[in-house]
């Protein structure tokens, strides 16, 4: 009879450890340290917690003799490039109410900066949205890929409207924080340490984290939870809005914001506390209609104020840059070279990615009604978000297949006129060629920021659309296909 022998192992017996095994173990710690130290930025970390904020000494930009001349507005954009157009119009006509020069502001990356839900009261604060937006744009200086808004915006015609003032935020920075920016674009992604610390310091003093100092900076906590700002409006200031968090967002959410108009010119104007400081900052500026109301800017007119209420009209519609709308143009009239439709297809970002069929629907329905017997391919230009890959299966593989029928165009973001546009909108710097402050300490040198290529693919897509003349099908809610509808009112393509 066989038997089995188990041979169990001695418990009392400690474990031998490999000495490699724990020089491996050492090295990657120190490795992690270092890399953490050098190759992680401290500007880019979160925020301390408010109750371990120190308490500092005046800072030397708040000294009189080191203030900058002039007053400055600052804000935070956010969320995809339409939202962050719509902050920035609205900063423009801020900004001229309370006579204060424009910081312009870097496109930022779609998303990287989100606010949250002004309906649902859920937003993040204004110095936490302040400090993100700072986090990021040095990031993109950083990275070698920061845009101005003003180089993809045509602002020119505003800059000779001489009551408008902006200055670069690159500019403002280099002053406001006394620092050379010159070197910040660098292909291993690090900054010097000493620069990194002046530059996270700046950005906690902008923010607003130390709160506002006297006489330098307003810091606002307003948002769309608690203000929307007016203007000449025959409301009485600081008036109940319309629009106010309902009984059961209170008791589930415990939502205890109220929401009051407040007129801009009164609250930041002359003879306010504000008025004297030399940055104003606010969070973000974005407001949509909602309820009967706006979440957060209500001034679309200035009756008892003809400059304003001319400035207003102006910003309605701001172009994008010639050599956005030329590049547009020219792929419609010499690549599509007839009569097309475009269709603005949004498909897989938030709301939009579970509505396809409704999403296809009114592109269904405008295409039947095109459709003659016996005619041509119905030319179709498809701007969307769903990648060709995998069309298969949709509408649009459907429509793409039917050759007899139509002749499907899109652009790609490797072509060689999305390319070559970005070379020319990179060359141009339009956005330092802004009007500045004591300009002669404040060189940026454009070498150093034009080492990678913007996208400019979403901004080429829209002009092509703007000149379809059979006709436009957006995507409902979308804030893109608000913006070609504004593009085609006024007419882009007929210049």
């Amino acid at each position: 009879m066989e038997t089995e022998t188990f041979i169990r192992p001695n418990k009392s017996r400690k474990k031998q450890r490999s000495p490699l095994l724990i020089f491996l173990f050492l090295f990657t710690l120190i490795f992690l340290f270092y890399y953490f130290k050098n190759f992680i930025c401290p500007f880019l970390l979160p925020l301390p917690q408010k109750s371990k904020i120190p308490i500092i000494p005046r800072p030397s930009q708040c000294n009189p003799t080191n203030r900058l001349q002039g007053k400055f507005l600052w804000y935070a954009p956010h969320s995809g490039f339409s939202n962050q157009l719509a902050e920035f119009k609205n900063a423009i006509l801020m900004a001229k109410i309370l006579n204060r020069t424009l910081i312009v502001p870097p496109v930022l990356d779609h998303h990287a900066v989100a606010l949250g839900s002004c309906p649902k009261f859920r937003v993040l604060n204004p110095i936490e949205l302040r400090y993100a937006v700072w986090n990021h744009s040095v990031h993109l200086l950083r990275d070698c890929r920061y845009v101005s808004m003003a180089d993809i915006v045509d602002i020119s015609p505003l800059v000779s409207y001489s009551t408008v003032r902006f200055v670069d935020f690159r500019v403002f920075v280099s002053l406001w924080c006394g620092v050379n920016l010159d070197d910040i674009c660098s292909k291993d992604q690090t900054i010097p340490s000493p620069l990194s610390e002046r530059l996270r310091e700046c950005g906690s003093l902008l923010s607003g984290y130390y709160g506002s100092i006297s006489d330098c900076l307003t810091a606002l906590e307003d948002d769309c939870r608690t203000t929307v700002w007016t203007f000449q409006n025959d409301v009485e200031d600081g008036a109940l809005d319309s629009f106010q968090p309902d009984e059961q967002l209170k008791k589930k959410k415990k939502v205890s914001f109220i929401r009051r108009r407040k007129d801009l010119y009164k609250a930041l104007g002359p003879g306010s506390a504000a008025e004297s400081a030399t940055i104003l900052a606010f969070g973000s500026l974005f407001s949509a209609p909602y309820k009967g109301s706006e979440s957060h800017i209500d001034i679309h007119e200035a009756p008892n104020d003809p400059m304003i209420q001319t400035l207003i009209e102006k910003i309605e519609f701001l172009p994008f840059v010639p050599e956005i709308i030329n590049a547009g143009k020219k792929f419609a009239l010499q690549t599509i070279k007839g009569p097309f439709l475009c269709a603005q297809l949004r498909l897989l970002d938030g709301q939009f990615k579970n509505h396809h069929e409704a999403t296809f629907l009114g592109l269904k329905q405008k295409l039947k009604s095109l459709k003659q017997p016996g005619q041509k391919p119905i030319h179709v230009f498809v701007m969307t978000d769903l990648p060709m890959a995998n069309w298969t299966g949709s509408y649009l593989g459907s429509i793409a297949k039917d050759s007899d029928a139509f002749k499907l165009f899109v652009i790609r973001e490797d072509d060689d006129l999305v390319q070559e546009t970005a070379k020319k909108v990179m060359a141009a710097g339009h956005g330092l060629k802004l009007g500045s402050i004591l300009p002669s300490s404040a060189v940026i040198n454009k070498r150093h920021h034009t080492r990678s290529l913007t996208d400019v693919l979403l901004y080429i897509e829209e002009t092509v659309c703007s000149c379809a003349s059979l006709g436009f099908v957006g995507t409902a809610g979308s804030t893109i296909a608000e913006s070609i509808e504004l593009m085609r009112k006024h007419g882009i393509c007929s210049g």
